[in-house]
């Protein structure tokens, strides 16, 4: 009992006799070289107006200053600490926390979270290409090659809870067919003349209602419920069309959500369900998730961007666009790989004057000697350019008979010629040319191969062959850190916005260790590594 009473809450009462010999000023104990300085000196070259003005001008001020808790905020992700309540406690427990917090009291994890969530959102972009000018001025980046890549990074909602588009589609067309029936029988039992239309339903339903509400009132008619319990023609109607009416309420809710995707998770709508690539061997699974792309020149990540694209091809220009309106500056040369190639990307990219380095997705089949012997591919057969006649095998002219015109997912409308082999009917070679039981017909999007083979060249040049080397071990190398040695593998936040702003926080730390590194090992001002002589 005597025990019990000793230890009460307050455990300083125990620590009488010691005396204490932490120094009150931390800045003796933090080395001269320790990245919390570095990190703390860009820092407090940046402009934070978009930040404060997201703060209201009346009312009592946050609990820690903005700046200081943004400065909070990035020291954590450069070390691996994402969870509000860790960061909580390491602003409580570590000495460079601490020193970041210049003596205030550390903030508790719910304003973290707040600030993150609400405050930091809006502002973050910024701050982030702010950054990226910091480095152009000090040498750093120069604007000059932008390599382009894209991971998936699992969301933070229930891999179960996905609702697809083509589900939605067949239960709502299956609906309709019901609610036409219940409306015909509608018709000849009150001899009315009611019409439902797919544009017009939820209104054309409402009024079908308020006309068997009338007609209740009118009869005087009860509505009853419970077991043995007889319902009348008209409460069956309106119940029917009643849950009719909830459900298509629903499945607009859903149409919504969609946005062009095929599906969205229930836990988090902004997330899409896609294959991540789960191990080594490249087990895949379909989880909810998030098309994260980054840019990346001399190891630095100079542009990020969240999307909900399952793949990168309609990622590319609008990743683009906000990098230019942001750092106000073009790249000279964009390097990417097979999966950014389309017509669209190559056209967008030679009206802003970017020189490709796109590698073609045909490029590793080319090599392949079965691809070679295929007689049935267009690149193994003879071309002119003056006739506009593909020369097959058999020696068969394949001519344009005629124009088609193809409309991808953004809008784009690409123009394509069709040719058509002037006879197969005898031809030896047909069943390794093609399965048709007439000619063989080949379609051909001429402008898109006349852009392939300039990105083509660019990339077999000298140049391009370093250019190529250094994308796989800059940008690749990048998401292998952020992934592997940051242990970054799913967001925390839900929603579009906060999952950008946790990123951006994630790349901020990225760069400023990277920056800290080339500091230490004397490797500043060198953007590219050289190819290895065999």
């Amino acid at each position: 009992m005597q025990l019990n009473k000793l230890y009460t809450k307050n455990y300083t009462e125990f620590n009488a006799t010691y005396q204490l010999v932490l120094p009150l000023n931390y800045e003796v104990l933090i080395p001269e070289d320790d990245s919390v300085r570095l990190l703390s000196q860009i820092l407090e070259g940046l402009n934070y107006e978009r930040l404060y003005q997201a703060y209201s001008s009346t009312g009592r001020k946050p609990a820690v200053e903005p700046k200081i808790l943004f400065k909070i905020l990035t020291y954590a992700y450069m070390n691996n600490i994402y969870s509000s309540r860790k960061i909580e406690t390491a602003c409580k427990r570590d000495i460079n926390f601490m020193w970041l917090l210049e003596g205030r009291r550390a903030p508790d994890h719910s304003t973290i979270a707040r600030f993150r969530k609400e405050y930091l959102a809006d502002a973050i972009e910024d701050l982030f290409y702010q950054m990226v000018q910091c480095l152009h001025n000090i040498g750093e980046v120069n604007f000059e090659n932008l390599f382009v890549d894209g991971t998936k990074i699992e969301a933070n909602a229930n891999r179960y809870t996905f609702v697809w588009k083509k589900a939605v589609n067949k239960n709502e067309a299956k609906m309709f067919i019901k609610i036409q029936s219940c409306v015909e029988e509608i018709n000849l039992t009150y001899k009315k003349d009611f019409t439902v239309t797919k544009e017009t339903l939820l209104d054309d339903l409402k009024s079908i209602l308020s006309y068997l509400e009338e007609k209740r009132q009118q009869e005087q008619i009860e509505f009853v419920h419970g077991i043995e319990k007889r319902k009348s023609n008209l409460q069956k109607y309106m119940e029917k069309l009643q849950e009719f009416y909830e459900r298509q309420e629903k499945y607009n809710i859903h149409n919504q959500l969609f946005e062009g995707r095929n599906s969205y998770s229930k836990t988090d709508s902004d997330a899409t369900f896609m294959r991540l690539k789960d191990d080594h061997m490249r087990n895949a699974q379909l989880k909810p998730a998030y098309n994260v792309q980054i840019g990346v020149e001399g190891e630095y990540i100079t542009g990020i961007g969240v999307f909900q694209d399952r793949n990168d091809t309609t990622t590319l220009i609008p990743f683009l666009e906000n990098m230019e309106y942001y750092l106000k500056v073009r790249y000279e040369k964009i390097i990417a790989d097979s999966g950014y190639e389309s017509e669209e990307n190559y056209g967008y990219l030679e009206n802003k004057e970017y020189k490709p380095y796109i590698k073609p997705q045909t490029y590793d089949k080319w090599k392949k000697k079965s691809f070679k012997r295929d007689i049935s591919k267009r690149e193994n057969m003879s071309y002119d350019p003056v006739k506009d006649v593909y020369t097959c095998h058999n020696g068969k002219e394949l001519k344009p008979t005629g124009i088609i015109h193809k409309t991808s997912a953004t809008g784009y409308v690409s123009e394509v010629t069709v040719y058509e082999c002037e006879d197969c009917g005898d031809c030896p070679y047909k069943t390794k040319c093609t399965r048709a039981k007439g000619n063989r017909k080949m379609q051909v999007s001429k402008k898109f191969l006349e852009k392939r083979m300039i990105s083509y060249e660019n990339i077999m040049s000298e140049e391009g062959v370093l250019l190529r080397v250094n994308r796989s071990i800059q940008v690749e190398g990048a998401f292998g850190v952020l992934k592997n040695d940051y242990n970054f593998k799913r967001f925390l936040t839900r929603g579009k916005n906060s999952v950008k702003t946790e990123f951006l926080l994630l790349c901020f730390g990225y760069n400023v260790n990277k920056l800290h590194s080339k500091i230490q090992n004397d490797r500043l001002a060198k953007s590219l590594h050289p190819l290895k002589i065999a």
